[in-house]
């Protein structure tokens, strides 16, 4: 019979270790180590504390911020876990030199990074220019649509709160009626007992919702958007928004990143809590600017081609970048369909597997403006002259009288427990002979061209691998609430990337 070396894993045996030899030159934890400690200027964190002559001494700035750096270069952005990791994992031990700062720690100095976190985005900056990573000839800007800690049910304009609170004050006062009822009576139910205790806790709940909402319409004011119209607000956060995304709509903000073309190092980072991405534009590359400015490097961008997608642009957009000199390489809707090389696209597109009918499948009889669906029922004319991004369009609506009790109801609506009738809307022509756009159709003729067309070819392998590593890091939601948190939280993102950069393509004293 065979025999092995016994093991036991319950055995604990002492060993020394060596912080420093636990971070190994060429990895990402050696990298951060070495520019916390020589390269970022960490003078300006003093001002955080009183306790020259009294009171106990703080954590180094340098040990929390390597602790959460390396922490969100693994996905975690919890503080109870990273302060779990300062005790059980060895390379956060060596980093942090067998210092175990507390969550509240950890959460408060994330928290309250404010300015500081723009100065050390600088640092790191700083360092990626000076070893040659960062070219100044050709800027990307996109953004990345991430949820954040805020519920999407509290978002809505004042008249939702308004039905929201309604109802909820109907359903507590149905409740309660119910109750009186069953007080009235000599004898109850003993059954009617245990239903009553589960309706106690709903009827608590929604009181309490209710109060809320109603606190909230006592002492805020309607939100308006670029339009003036009004837009949804959020009362968890009231900076957030809701976004349209392909994973669904979520409650979050956008994280905008402009990233230079060699060697896709993020110059400039925001984070906007708003649901469109249009005037985004123009601040990120004053940004942009004012960042190459502070490390040194005034001027540098001026000739340099900024390169963005259709969400970015927009007539008031275009103009602050014609009046300011910018090279711009901004795509419009229709880009695509304009494009010889996409022309025959259509024919190597799969089948539509959608579940529901399409605008194909009604029968929209334009000279008559009328339309019938596939059920056979007429639907009512919403809108002869819609504009949707840029484009005319007429809307027809079905009523609850025709869509109600459609047998096709299901094929009809996507989510048909939640969607009263259906909404179609049927294309006819551009609206730009209608609007005067000049500088819409003049960046239309620029990114036309041949040059164009070579230059913002490069816009996708900038940018999009940029979210795509910041997202297979585990960095797919924020987890504070408020702008100038989620601002900060996001830089320290993009900060994990630019770490990266110098890992693989910089020169890290051993």
């Amino acid at each position: 019979m065979a025999r092995y070396r016994h093991y036991d894993p319950e055995q604990t045996k002492m060993i020394a270790v060596s912080y420093g030899r636990q971070l190994l030159p060429g990895t990402f934890e050696h990298a951060l180590n070495y520019l916390i400690d020589n390269e970022i200027d960490l003078g300006r964190f003093a001002a955080r504390f009183k306790n020259d002559d009294t009171g106990a001494p703080a954590y180094d700035p340098a040990v929390l911020l390597k602790v959460v750096l390396f922490a969100y270069s693994r996905g975690i952005t919890s503080s109870r876990a990273m302060a779990r990791a300062c005790v059980e994992n060895v390379t956060f031990i060596a980093l942090a030199c067998d210092q175990q700062p507390h969550f509240t720690t950890l959460a408060h100095f994330v928290a309250t990074l404010g300015k500081e976190v723009e100065a050390v985005f600088r640092d790191v900056l700083m360092v990626c220019n000076a070893q040659g990573l960062i070219g100044k000839a050709m800027f990307a800007i996109d953004g990345c649509k991430l949820p954040s800690n805020a519920s999407r049910e509290w978002s809505g304009t004042r008249a939702d709160f308004e039905r929201k609170a309604a109802k909820m004050e109907r359903a507590i006062a149905h409740l309660v009626k119910v109750h009186a009822e069953q007080d009235a009576r000599e004898a109850r139910d003993p059954n009617e007992d245990r239903q009553r205790e589960h309706e106690q806790r709903t009827l608590a709940t929604l009181r309490r919702n209710a109060g809320k909402l109603r606190a909230a319409l006592a002492h805020s004011t309607e939100r308006l958007g670029a339009q003036g119209q009004p837009i949804k607000r959020n009362l968890t956060d009231a900076d957030s928004a809701t976004l349209k995304t392909s994973h669904g709509v979520v409650q979050g903000y956008i994280g905008v990143a402009a990233v230079d073309g060699e060697h896709q190092v993020i110059v400039e980072a925001q984070a906007h809590g708003t649901p469109q991405e249009h005037d985004l534009l123009k601040p990120v590359i004053d940004g942009l600017r004012g960042h190459l400015a502070a490390i040194g490097e005034a001027g540098s961008a001026d000739g340099a081609a900024f390169l963005a997608d259709a969400g970015y642009h927009s007539e008031r957009g275009l103009k602050a970048l014609a009046e300011d000199g910018i090279d711009g390489y901004i795509a419009d809707g229709q880009m695509r369909q304009r494009d010889p090389r996409y022309a025959e696209a259509s024919l190597h597109k799969r089948p539509s597997t959608a579940k529901t009918f399409l605008p194909r499948d009604f029968n929209f009889d334009r000279e008559n403006g009328t339309c019938v669906c596939p059920a056979g029922k007429s639907l009512k004319l919403n809108s002869a002259n819609a504009i949707i991004n840029g484009r005319q369009a007429i809307v027809f609506k079905g009523t609850t009288a025709t869509c109600a009790a459609c047998p096709l109801r299901s094929q009809c609506l996507r989510k048909p427990e939640v969607t009263a009738v259906r909404q179609v809307a049927f294309f006819v022509g551009s609206i730009e002979s209608k609007r005067p756009n000049p500088h819409c159709r003049a960046m239309r003729e620029k990114i036309d061209s041949a040059q164009g067309r070579a230059i913002y070819a490069h816009r996708m392998g900038l940018v999009e691998p940029v979210f795509g590593h910041t997202q297979q890091r585990g960095l797919r939601r924020f987890t504070l609430r408020g702008k100038s948190k989620i601002d900060t939280q996001w830089k320290l993102f993009c900060i994990v990337h630019n770490v990266a950069k110098l890992q693989v393509y910089g020169k890290i004293a051993a």
